[in-house]
């Protein structure tokens, strides 16, 4: 079974047609919708889990962060795990894991139970979406990269839109254990079907040794900075030891990780991917892009539950258009993409991003649905021209061995800059709001006239003094964090601008070149 080097006799088996494409298509899609409707279904279900297992929400975001991390702590061991046993076995047993897993979340007992099952279920998610896009792209001809990358794109852009929706949906109306309980058949249908379609497509197997090492220096770094991440707000960050020590051990964690990889014959992380301009500067851009964005995607809905009076069901609805324009423009995107230059598709995405963080860095308490709603739909215009031209950028020119470990890299990258964001957002959006609250009190005196009218106005409408007072303190708290929130919108929006020219650091690539040289391999 095994070949030395991909020359000895090993045939790339040539592109799919018809139905089987089109069912191989819909199951590794379906897949990948699961995988990626598991970080943000929760979501919003978070209140409802933390109540009914008692805990604090506060301890309720580990749901989330649980399964982000292990998730990219296995993505890089993607290229290992599939050369090792083959893309389609390891495809279809990562898919039946995930289902098990899935079920034993929805039975978790308590908190400690629910996160270890999470992390279990992220980590054997971990090889899934970087084998649907290699499984994808060896079923497309070359002439068609661009679609099979805007067909898979736009599962990975629909499944963060509708976890908030159906998560509320699912938490008002059902119980919470439904959220994970929905992906067994979707995960037991998608397996059937890409067994059936792909089993005859093995790809070659090598018995490879495996960088222990490696892994477990990544599994140290990726954790404590993770942990470092969600408990500083909690523990008053530098001010507290275990916090310090958590940075000290992820830096020099890190600092060894990179060491041993750059010298170690079969690294985990093949870091020598870094070398190409495009990889690195794409990677750069799309983590980056995705951190602010995932960042704010979480934090919008928090502002409007927590101070505007939003339902969970009525705060995923302000987030589900973002999908809408994404899905009407991503064929177009996939199917052009070869026409003009990713670049400037980027760099465009990245103006409209800019536009939109900066029209919600203006929002007030005062602003109705339609005006939230209005920069979400924009926002599905940015994400059409964001994904498909960078993963293009970033994959192009590689050989397509090499596909599966520089998916899993740069996938590792992005999830991992998905959680750092949304523990950074959330954080910096509780001390600005703390900064914002010291200065509109001192502007809430008895001196001033306006606290004045408004404390004989609520007198008037027969509240006691201190209710009255309590009730400036709300206004004033529900200020704060609406000023503290537009600092972040418009802080994401200046970054991302700022990027535009990172994106024109890549080399122009010719189109197809995203698949690698399958085609080659078949003819």
């Amino acid at each position: 079974m095994s070949h030395s080097t991909p020359a000895a006799g090993y045939i790339h088996p040539p592109p799919l047609t018809g139905s089987a494409r089109l069912w191989g298509t819909l199951a590794l899609s379906a897949a990948t919708f699961m995988n990626v409707l598991d970080t943000s279904i929760a979501n919003v279900s978070l209140p409802a889990i933390a109540g009914d297992l008692g805990v604090s929400p506060n301890q309720g975001t580990w749901v989330i962060t649980s399964f982000g991390v292990a998730n990219a702590i296995a993505v890089p061991l993607t290229g290992w795990l599939s050369q090792r046993f083959g893309q389609v076995r390891l495809f279809v047993t990562s898919v039946i894991l995930f289902v098990i897993t899935s079920w034993l979340c929805g039975l978790a007992p308590n908190m400690t139970t629910l996160i270890i099952f999470r992390v279990l279920q992220g980590a054997v998610a971990g090889p899934m979406i970087p084998l649907s896009q290699a499984l994808l792209l060896s079923s497309y001809p070359q002439a068609l990269a661009g679609t099979a990358m805007a067909l898979w794109s736009m599962t990975t852009l629909i499944a963060p839109v509708l976890g908030p929706l159906l998560g509320g949906w699912i938490t008002d109306n059902i119980s919470w254990p439904w959220i994970f309980f929905i992906n067994i058949p979707v995960g037991v249908g998608a397996a059937l079907v890409t067994w059936t379609i792909f089993h005859k497509r093995e790809t070659q197997i090598k018995k490879l040794p495996i960088d222990s090492v490696g892994l477990a220096l990544l599994v140290i770094w990726v954790g404590s900075l993770q942990i470092m991440l969600d408990k500083g707000q909690e523990l008053d960050w530098f001010h507290s030891q275990e916090m310090v020590a958590l940075a000290v051990v992820a830096a020099v964690g890190l600092a060894a990780f990179l060491i041993w990889e750059l010298t170690e014959d079969h690294p985990v992380v093949d870091l020598s991917l870094f070398k190409r301009r495009n990889f690195w500067a794409g990677v750069v851009s799309l983590s980056i892009g995705y951190g602010l964005f995932f960042g704010n995607v979480v934090l919008l809905p928090l502002w409007l539950q927590q101070y505007m009076g939003y339902t969970s069901t009525q705060a995923g609805m302000i987030l589900a258009p973002v999908g809408i324009m994404a899905l009407i423009l991503s064929p177009l995107v996939g199917k052009n993409i070869a026409k003009f230059d990713a670049r400037y598709f980027a760099g465009f995405a990245f103006m409209v991003f800019g536009l939109v963080l900066w029209m919600r860095s203006n929002f007030n308490t005062q602003a109705d649905f339609d005006t939230i709603m209005i920069p979400t739909l924009i926002q599905g215009v940015a994400m059409a021209f964001f994904f498909i031209p960078l993963m293009t950028i970033t994959l192009s020119g590689l050989s397509p061995d090499r596909i599966a470990a520089a998916s899993g890299l740069s996938n590792f990258v992005r999830i991992t800059a998905g959680s750092f964001g949304t523990s950074i957002a959330t954080t910096l959006w509780q001390d600005r709001a703390a900064l914002h609250h010291a200065q509109l009190s001192e502007y809430v005196n008895l001196g001033s006239s306006a606290t004045n009218s408004t404390l004989s106005g609520l007198a008037a409408g027969g509240l006691t003094h201190q209710q009255s007072l309590a009730m400036v303190d709300r206004l004033t708290n529900q200020q704060a964090y609406m000023l503290a929130a537009n600092d972040i919108f418009f802080a994401s929006a200046a970054i991302f601008v700022a990027m535009i020219p990172l994106v024109f650091l890549t080399r122009h690539v010719r189109a197809g070149a995203a698949g690698g040289d399958a085609a080659a391999g078949a003819h």
